[in-house]
């Protein structure tokens, strides 16, 4: 016999959800205080989701992959990244795809990007003058979106480089407020009244950008093998077992895939990173006597290596989750989880805030502490930034490569300082979680 839904929250569905939107970590902690590891929600046209906190029963969650829809579950993001992403199949597609998609963010492809990586962040930072203040967000996002257009769309210059940049900032600053998020959720305002209306302008800038993207496609087709190393030509090389390529469809869908889930978030971490190393003076100091230490000709591949700095990352992701929840599932059938048995069509959400800021796996859970990322090493249901499961994301090793040597090069050649004293709020943004007001910072000087 299925179990109930365990511990319903009984506020109205319109005002969880609203709550769900505005700010989803404060609303995950006051249910959870309440009643535990588990608890329903009633989310509106999102459906009744069971959000779990607890480590061993997302372990359950994550041993049955194949028991759950996960594409269906995130039907929500089809209108951003389009039907064909990863995010959104389940199957046997997902595996085929997943596996095509696999060799450019591992291995030693990442060691062709890391100069690349390095050399990117030396001309954003070149820019900054002594006493200036900048946002870190805003330049780290610079950062990022000069990483995906020349790492992975093979963009450097050129009239479609030029015009795709702007493009893709204004299209993902389109959702920069919980307010302009709202209609990501809620369906009856994705409504296209032309360019005066939100959801019209979203709609227009995306056909701008499948257009864009669609003509670099059908370019690199006529241009045949030119031995390039960015993934979008790598995507295009890839055959599956039946000696398929990837579609036009597919490939443009997975590039939108790859900016949303890679931009922002890489560059809302590293905003973050900045934030807490230079509120903690200790933090700040044990860095940079370890990156001294390598001197000034180390190889990028040999700063990634650096436990301490891969300590600060890792910390910066534990309390700063991008994603408060990690893609939600629904049971394709009967499934065991936590010694319950739950019925078809339960939809479950592990939470990666409430496992991170559990006090009996990461004491003082809110404080920036580093050093426990060197004393302990964490399960994959104990520490899961970048979900988790057949689901993890598929360019984590890309994203903590990209956060590892952009610290380690502004470090390395920048006083910076935070402009403000206050405590940084988290707000959000479309499907992300950032810092409100971006990190304000000043350049003080060179090292």
């Amino acid at each position: 016999m299925p179990s109930p839904l365990p511990n319903p929250v009984n506020t109205p569905a319109w005002w969880q959800l609203l709550n769900w939107i505005a700010d989803p970590i404060q609303f995950q902690q006051k249910y959870s205080q309440q009643y535990g590891d588990m608890f329903t929600l009633r989310l509106g046209s999102l459906g009744r989701p069971i959000v779990v906190g607890n480590p061993q029963a997302i372990q359950d969650i994550f041993s049955q992959d194949a028991k759950f829809d996960i594409g269906r579950a995130n039907a929500i993001a089809e209108p951003l990244i389009g039907r064909n992403s990863l995010m959104l199949m389940d199957g046997d597609r997902h595996r085929r795809e997943r596996k095509l998609l696999m060799p450019p963010f591992h291995g030693e492809r990442l060691q062709t990007y890391a100069q690349q990586i390095c050399l990117i962040t030396e001309q954003v930072a070149s820019q900054w003058h002594v006493g200036q203040t900048f946002v870190a967000r805003t330049a780290m996002q610079r950062v990022s979106l000069e990483i995906i257009l020349q790492i992975v769309f093979g963009l450097s210059e050129g009239e479609r480089y030029e015009q795709l940049k702007p493009l893709l900032t204004q299209w993902l600053d389109m959702t920069d407020s919980p307010l302009r998020s709202s209609f990501l959720f809620l369906k009856f305002l994705q409504k296209d009244w032309g360019t005066w209306s939100p959801w019209g302008q979203m709609r227009q800038r995306q056909r701008q950008v499948h257009a864009l993207l669609q003509a670099e496609i059908a370019e690199r087709r006529t241009q045949g093998e030119t031995g390039r190393k960015d993934v979008l030509s790598l995507m295009m090389a890839v055959r599956d077992e039946q000696g398929q390529a990837m579609t036009d469809e597919e490939i443009r869908d997975e590039l939108l895939t790859i900016l949303f889930a890679g931009h922002e978030t890489t560059a809302t971490t590293l905003a973050w990173a900045f934030y807490q190393i230079h509120r903690n003076p200790q933090v700040r100091e044990k860095l940079l006597h370890e990156l001294d230490s390598m001197g000034d000709r180390s190889a990028p591949m040999e700063l990634a290596q650096l436990p301490y700095l891969n300590a600060v990352c890792q910390e910066a992701l534990r309390m700063y989750p991008v994603l408060p929840v990690v893609f939600p599932r629904v049971a394709k059938s009967p499934v065991q989880i936590a010694g319950q048995e739950f019925a078809p069509e339960t939809t479950f959400i592990p939470s990666i805030y409430l496992v991170h800021y559990r006090e009996e796996l990461y004491p003082n859970a809110q404080q920036f502490q580093p050093e426990r990322f060197l004393e302990r090493q964490y399960s994959p249901s104990e520490y899961l930034p970048f979900g988790g499961g057949s689901r993890r994301c598929l360019g984590y090793a890309l994203a903590q490569l990209e956060m590892k040597l952009v610290l380690a090069t502004v470090l390395s050649q920048y006083q910076l300082t935070l402009a403000e004293n206050e405590p940084v709020k988290l707000q959000r943004r479309g499907f992300t979680l950032a810092p409100k007001g971006g990190v304000r910072m000043v350049m003080a000087g060179k090292r």
